[in-house]
């Protein structure tokens, strides 16, 4: 592991930086008191299992989970102030690239703060109860951290321990055995975690929490019997559900907005985890600034209202579509709930990319508006134009219940079990929620064209959440949905989708990011993925 990773983790806030390295790995909490001064009370424990949660990504800001899918055929990113994510999709990232050196650091760093809490906590004074609940919560969130590196990096050093520099030399462990280690510990966290906490204290890690995770990772690396088991396990805690609206028409769209924030369908979440949302998917003529576009890909993937695909109408319908998206309010809802399209209002702005007349602060490709002629609608809500530093910002859902419903389901396909009745059940449960009908196992009749039905559902239903790029990996369509022109609205003047750039991502090389070139001069012990 890089050093100067490992020292940075030492610092809190308000610290300063000093000459002394061995200082460093010994002050990393708030007040800057040694170890053996600091750990004493409930009080202190508190606080430093406070600065492990710290790690938790926030969706646009920070980590910024939802640009992760413009790293997928779902969204482009520009301005390079929010990250080189341009460079990836070129396929010429390299070990200095930002976006893989801020991670890696990121995750390390709170990683070794778990480690000083869990080497620590067995000496303060405080109820035996919540030592225990303590040391769960930083287990899991270590675990948490390593299978975010897992997943991003392939196999990374496990690391159990506050390092001190004669061992800091880290080897890399194999993707298999932090799988397993993350898989166990959030199993063994999962099992005896609550299941629920009071309000104050909602954003804690939970047993539903940990058991979401392990479902995540599983599908990762494909072992579809342990995301089964992990998946039914938050079914069958009864803390979830789909949340619905007042007005059932409006409960996906609100389930993004403050309308909808304190709902049951959250699992993961991150606190406040929208900062930034006005400067990252806002609208330019609302004093907001739009990095991320959607395109047409993501756009063509909707269904119908009454279920068909595109690819099933006629040409001519299917030209149709491709110019006016939402023809006669036509399309699933999650459409019209989590893109802006042509001709669409967001507060006093109707939005037009394609008029250059005047002055229109929103128009195709100039800085800081839309690069595809679509904007991002999931979590942008008009409130946040006026917030200030001491208004409350919307949560970002890093888990959600309709993620997991879809997981079991795809876990249940992949293992031959692709008629069994609890696909259809909950699959149709997400889809009725955001108003589309049911499916039948007379359309669906294989394991084939069931696989291809989820994999599309999670694509629209999870789609700028963070999910798609992991799933495009597993799936192994990267190559394909990576490689190749990106296109965005129709031109109305040329009649023609705009071309936006051309994407040549080297699957091979870019499936694992590299490791960051600093950890690759520091520490001789290390070795990079393959291609950098």
């Amino acid at each position: 592991m890089n050093k100067r990773y490992i020292y940075s983790a030492c610092l809190a806030v308000g610290l300063l930086i000093t000459t002394s390295c061995e200082k460093f790995l010994v002050q990393d909490h708030p007040t800057s008191v040694y170890d053996e001064l600091w750990w004493n009370t409930a009080a202190d424990a508190e606080l430093g299992l406070y600065r492990c949660y710290v790690g938790i990504p926030h969706g646009l800001s920070g980590r910024q989970i939802m640009f992760l899918d413009a790293l997928s055929d779902q969204l482009v990113a520009r301005q390079n102030t929010r990250g080189e994510y341009e460079a990836y999709v070129r396929g010429i990232q390299a070990s200095n690239w930002d976006r893989a050196n801020h991670i890696y650091m990121d995750n390390y760093k709170t990683i070794r703060r778990t480690n000083r809490l869990l080497e620590n906590i067995g000496r303060v004074y405080m109820e035996e109860w919540k030592r225990e609940r303590f040391i769960l919560e930083a287990r899991a969130l270590r675990a948490y951290y390593h299978m975010e590196l897992l997943m991003l990096f392939g196999g990374v050093p496990i690391v159990t321990t506050a390092l001190s520099p004669e061992n800091s030399y880290m080897k890399r462990n194999t993707e298999e055995e932090v799988y397993a280690f993350a898989m166990s510990e959030l199993k063994a966290c999962a099992e005896k975690l609550p299941t629920r906490y009071d309000f104050a204290d909602r954003t804690r890690i939970t047993s539903g929490i940990a058991y979401a995770l392990m479902t995540r990772l599983a599908l990762f690396f494909h072992d579809y019997e342990a995301a089964r088991e992990a998946s039914l396990k938050v079914i069958e805690l009864g803390e979830y559900e789909l949340y619905r609206a007042p007005n059932p028409a409006d409960s996906y769209t609100n389930l993004f907005r403050y309308a909808g924030e304190e709902n049951k369908e959250r699992i993961f979440f991150r606190d406040q985890g929208s900062t930034g949302a006005f400067t990252a998917i806002g609208i330019p003529s609302e004093g907001g600034q739009t990095v991320l576009s959607p395109t047409a890909a993501i756009v063509d993937t909707y269904q119908l209202k009454d279920g068909r695909n595109l690819n099933e109408l006629s040409a001519d319908s299917i030209e149709l579509f491709r110019r006016d998206p939402n023809h006669k309010d036509m399309r699933d809802p999650r459409l019209k709930a989590s893109v802006f399209l042509v001709g669409d209002t967001f507060m006093s702005s109707t939005l037009n990319p394609f008029d250059n007349s005047g002055v229109n602060s929103n128009r195709l490709g100039i800085q800081y508006s839309t690069s595809t002629g679509y904007w991002v609608k999931k979590y942008l809500d008009e409130r946040d134009k006026v917030n200030t530093a001491s208004t409350r910002i919307l949560d970002f859902m890093i888990i959600r219940y309709a993620e997991v419903l879809l997981s079991y389901a795809e876990a249940l396909v992949e293992l031959g079990e692709w008629d069994h009745p609890d696909v259809l059940y909950y699959v149709n449960m997400v889809r009725n929620r955001a108003g589309m009908p049911n499916i039948s196992l007379n359309k669906y009749n294989s394991q084939e064209k069931m696989r291809q039905l989820i994999r599309q559902e999670r694509s629209v239903e999870l789609a700028f959440e963070g999910v798609h790029y992991f799933d495009i990996r597993r799936w192994g369509t990267w190559k394909e949905v990576m490689n190749g022109t990106v296109y965005g609205a129709v031109d109305p003047e040329t009649g023609r989708r705009i071309e936006v750039e051309t994407r040549t991502t080297n699957g091979e090389r870019s499936f694992w990011w590299p490791i960051p070139e600093v950890e690759m001069l520091s520490n001789p012990n290390m070795e990079q993925n393959p291609g950098y």
